[in-house]
Parts: structure tokens; sequence; C-alpha cells
């Protein structure tokens, strides 16, 4: 069988490719990376549309083609059952699946307002009051997790919740969001992640022209 691959935006940008990335790695799903030509202004169309379901990250595994971030979670769940993308205990993994299902599916107002940027780093940055309860929704959901299943990741080991949520710790580092101890130790925890230092070495190396700063996934 052909090697899977999967397609992905710019690695400093593209939080939804952030996403698959993870899963994927997390799944040990062996596949090849196609970034897309950021060039191609078909390509930069579909990137300015600031939805989860845009066909990025867009994995090919055989005769199977998946380009929903939260798809490709249960596409990998249900194939590589011993990678354990979801917690143990059918209480559990409801809850992991809803908190997954919350950040696919909302926080317009977080996303749009504090974009995905690993290469800038703010020490102060004014958040526009549309977007506050959507950051104060976060903590709450983190301070849940955190608080009935122990850490250090959101349900004790690292799971698709995680993979879910990590572009949002990489915001709130970005842009100076004040956590309490707690919240800014499962920030840490993800920031060194092995998969997510990964990640964030490629971020790094890409052109800072790679892509318009106003694209917000």
């Amino acid at each position: 069988m052909a090697k899977a691959t999967l397609t992905i935006s710019s690695k400093n940008y593209g939080a939804w490719s952030l996403r698959g990335w993870l899963l994927c790695r997390m799944a040990g799903l062996d596949f090849e990376e196609l970034p897309v030509d950021m060039d191609d202004a078909d390509q930069r169309q579909e990137l300015l549309l600031l939805s989860p379901s845009v066909l990025v990250p867009r994995l090919v595994d055989g005769e199977v083609t998946v380009w929903d971030t939260l798809a490709i979670a249960n596409y990998l769940n249900e194939e590589y059952p011993e990678a354990r993308l979801l917690p143990d205990g059918k209480a559990k993994r409801a809850h992991c699946r809803a908190v997954s299902g919350e950040i696919h599916s909302g926080f317009y107002n977080m996303r749009s307002a504090l974009p995905m940027n690993l290469k800038a780093q703010h020490k102060s940055f004014k958040i526009f009051s549309g977007a506050r309860p959507d950051v104060e929704r976060v903590k709450e959901i983190w301070s849940e997790c955190l608080e009935a299943y122990g850490g250090p990741f959101l349900f004790g080991r690292p799971t698709m919740a995680d993979a879910m949520w990590a572009p949002v710790c990489t915001r709130f580092r970005t842009y100076a969001v004040p956590l309490d101890p707690k919240l800014q130790a499962y920030c840490d925890t993800v920031f060194e992640w092995d998969l997510m230092k990964e990640w964030t070495e490629g971020a790094m190396a890409e052109p800072d022209e790679i892509v318009e700063l106003e694209v917000e996934f």
C-alpha cells in the first residue's frame, strides 16, 4: 500500500493543520506531508475561509480521503485503536469527544482575535470584548479536565483533546493571555511535548512571507 499523505498549510499559522498532523503522529501513521502551495490563488482563497472544514488538513490513507479535522481524529481512532486517541472509560471518552467537538465547532471570536502565529510573542495584548467569553470558556474547560483527571494532559495522558486544543496553547502564549498556575502548567506540558517541539521547529524554519498574517486558522 502507498504511504498515506497529509496535506497541510503553513506550520506557523495553520492551527487546523497542526491538529491533523498531531493526530496522525499520535496514531503512529506512516505518512508524507504535502504542503499546499501558498502562492496558488485558489489555495489562498480556500485558506481565507474561517472554517474548520476547509480542505486542509486532508488525509489520504489508501482508498480513504478525510478532510475534516475531527473526522480525521475519528477515522484514526477506528483504524489505529492501539494508539488510544480516546481515554479509557465510557464517561471519559464522551467528555473527551465533547471538548474536542467544542473547539472544532466554536470559538470563532477567539480564533479571529488571536490568530495562531508561533513566531510572534507579545508582552501584552488587548483582547477585544467579543473574544473574552471564548477565552474564559477555554479556561473553564481546561480547569474541569485537569481537576477531574489530574493532568498533566487534559485526560491524564495525551489524547485527541490535546491535539485539538494545542493551537490554543500557542495562541495564549503568543498574545500573553494570563493563566493561573495549573493552566499555565498544562500549556507548558503541551509546549514540551516532543511532537509539538517537532512541529514548532518546522514552523520556525518557514520563510516569513509564506502567508499573510490576516489568514486565520
